[in-house]
């Protein structure tokens, strides 16, 4: 079983996963939601697989020496977190919809800011006036610009939009937010905000999403391409939009440079897939 995507912490078992897994426990997770936008770790203190946004749905397995083990709901990945980055659950009304936004302790942007906000995070709208809302997420509250928010329940249309509003952002190893984002947090935050259920990781979403095309096949906005390790967006048919270590942010790319640059480097195109 893929650890990333199976609840168990090496003691703890989620509680359909008797019989398949040894674990000392079995349980029903307790719902709780992410703050602060924690990385996911493979263990405790240990290297980090993914990025969590403040408001995202976690399902809780264990605690153990400050750390604890979650579940994340969006996309069933799995792994560690301070424990301080845990709050209990609460109601959502609203997502972030730009880039990164501001909580500020009073609607005015010239004082000290109190928290970051990222696309795609889940906030409870508790008031709205004069261009402004007061927001509560994971426990914490503050006013943000209320054209920075959209009802939870909408989508967007178009993923290349979508994974446009990031151009320039830092590349990071497992981001997933407006500070710094990799290759397939690029492409989760693309396609949840679409509607379209999308794994973290790019193996897993090579496996999981649309179909294969064939070789020859001419590309359309929206396609994925992968290589091992690395997936981009199709932003138009010669080019890409991806999040990559060669520029170290998110850009855009043209295929025929792209392809040749990364098969120098070992790796062929593994797939096109499309939606």
């Amino acid at each position: 079983m893929d650890r990333r995507i199976t609840p168990f912490s090496g003691r703890v078992a989620a509680s359909h996963l008797r019989g398949q897994v040894a674990a000392e426990l079995y349980i029903d997770p307790e719902p709780h939601q992410a703050r602060g936008n924690p990385f996911l770790l493979d263990r405790p203190e240990g290297a980090r697989d993914r990025q969590l946004l403040s408001g995202d749905a976690l399902d809780l397995y264990e605690r153990r020496d400050g750390w604890a083990y979650v579940r994340a709901a969006k996309d069933g990945y799995c792994g560690w977190l301070p424990e301080t980055a845990l709050a209990p659950p609460g109601p959502v009304t609203h997502r972030v919809a730009v880039r990164t936004t501001w909580a500020y302790p009073a609607p005015s942007s010239r004082q000290a800011a109190l928290f970051d906000l990222h696309f795609g995070a889940r906030v409870q709208q508790l008031a709205a006036e004069d261009g402004w809302s007061e927001i509560s997420c994971a426990g914490l509250r503050g006013f943000v610009p209320s054209g920075h928010l959209k009802p939870a329940d909408s989508v967007e249309t178009d993923p290349v939009a979508v994974a446009r509003l990031f151009l320039g952002t830092p590349y990071v190893w497992a981001g997933n937010s407006g500070f710094g984002i990799d290759c397939s947090g690029l492409v989760q935050a693309a396609l949840l905000a679409c509607g379209i259920a999308c794994p973290g990781d790019s193996d897993l979403q090579e496996a999981a999403l649309g179909r294969a095309l064939e070789k020859d096949a001419a590309l359309r906005p929206g396609d994925l391409m992968f290589w091992k390790g690395h997936v981009a967006l199709v932003a138009d048919p010669g080019t890409l939009i991806h999040a990559y270590g060669h520029a170290m942010l998110v850009g855009y790319e043209p295929i025929a440079t792209a392809v040749p640059r990364i098969l120098a480097q070992g790796e062929p195109v593994s797939s096109c897939r499309r939606l």
